[in-house]
């Protein structure tokens, strides 16, 4: 009797009479095998990868995309993150070659490849900073989970023996999270905005190091969000302040009035992880 009021214990210790789902996949699978047990409409609907990916149950996807990760974060004890942003073509300085699409690129991307270093030394000082105050649980270090700049991030924290968080997506093209991530922390995604949606939810800082489209529209994302209110001010810090100078011609959309001159400020550009630390311990006071 003991036993079995303990299996009917949830995690949080509460008591549940009713049988688990678990149990119920179990029985239904036990069932003996008749035409009926093998129609496709017999499945338990959570037991049905068929009626899952259905067109029909999209909704659902989305809400168990947003709960899994939420879930598994919040059981991990991770309070806010810094998420770091940037191109998963920015080479490991002296690996420009599997990144290039011909040779003028690889010369771009050797050039590029500072940033990788750049972007390992803030992930760095960031978990440091987060093993020393917190536990590791207050400005963990978030990004993409593939290679390039995501990769020296992971790897940042890694060097000082810190958890980091990766959401990882799905994609045409085979994207394998990195090998520096915390595993219990690594995440896959299906859908692109559940994904930016937990990016920002534990946000306190945005760090942008040179990318393409995918770090652009990261990038703007926040931008919109603090602009517009829906989102708490915090740093959004570019680093490469050339680069991000050539891309972006802010003063420009401030000149002709589709921005606010003093939407110049949310942005803060850097070329050193030092001086992007610095620029989020003046925000903070600390």
């Amino acid at each position: 009797m003991a036993e079995r009021e303990a299996a009917d214990r949830h995690d949080d210790g509460s008591f549940d009479p009713l049988p688990s789902s678990e149990e119920g996949r179990e029985a239904a699978r036990a069932k003996p095998d008749t035409p009926q047990t093998r129609s496709p409409t017999y499945r338990l609907a959570y037991d049905d990868p068929d009626f899952l990916t259905s067109d029909a149950t999209r909704g659902v996807r989305l809400q168990l995309e947003l709960m899994k990760p939420e879930l598994a974060l919040t059981e991990a004890g991770i309070l806010s993150t810094i998420v770091l942003f940037g191109g998963a073509r920015i080479p490991e300085p002296g690996k420009a070659a599997w990144a290039a699409r011909n040779p003028g690129q690889k010369a771009r991307l050797e050039a590029n490849a500072v940033y990788y270093d750049e972007a390992r030394r803030f992930a760095r000082l960031a978990s440091q900073h987060s093993a020393n105050t917190s536990g590791g649980k207050e400005y963990v270090i978030v990004t993409g989970g593939g290679p390039g700049v995501m990769e020296a991030g992971n790897r940042g924290a890694g060097d000082v023996g810190a958890v980091s968080v990766a959401l990882n997506i799905t994609l045409p093209h085979e994207q394998m999270p990195n090998p520096y991530v915390t595993p219990e922390l690594t995440f896959n995604f299906h859908y692109f905005a559940i994904r930016k949606m937990h990016f920002l939810l534990r946000a306190k800082a945005m760090a942008i190091f040179p990318g393409g489209f995918g770090t652009m529209d990261e990038l703007f994302e926040g931008l919109t969000l603090i602009q517009t209110g829906r989102m708490a001010r915090m740093p959004v810090i570019l680093f490469g302040t050339e680069f991000w100078r050539r891309v972006l011609d802010l003063d420009f959309l401030a000149g002709e009035g589709t921005i606010a001159p003093d939407d110049l400020d949310l942005i803060t550009f850097v070329d050193r992880a030092e001086d992007g630390w610095a620029a989020i311990r003046g925000f903070y006071g600390f």
